[in-house]
């Protein structure tokens, strides 16, 4: 674990539970995913949204970074 920092998360909620969270680069390019994401989304239960997150910050096997835990949104 690297330790917490704010960064730019790409946030899925299912039936207004965080499911899952993606590392961005820019608030823009998060917009990006969002909106192509939002495209193949089928089910209505299903929310992404961007923002700036406090998060615990891990370093994968393959040398990317990802979020472990994200602490304050």
């Amino acid at each position: 674990m690297m330790g917490a920092s704010f960064v730019i998360a790409l946030c899925l909620f299912i039936n207004g539970e965080l499911v899952e969270h993606r590392i961005q680069d820019s608030l823009s390019n998060c917009l990006k995913h969002k909106r192509e994401a939002e495209r193949h989304l089928a089910n209505d239960n299903k929310q992404l949204m961007c923002g700036e997150v406090e998060a615990e910050i891990v370093k994968n096997a393959d040398g990317t970074l990802a979020i472990g835990n994200i602490i304050n949104k």
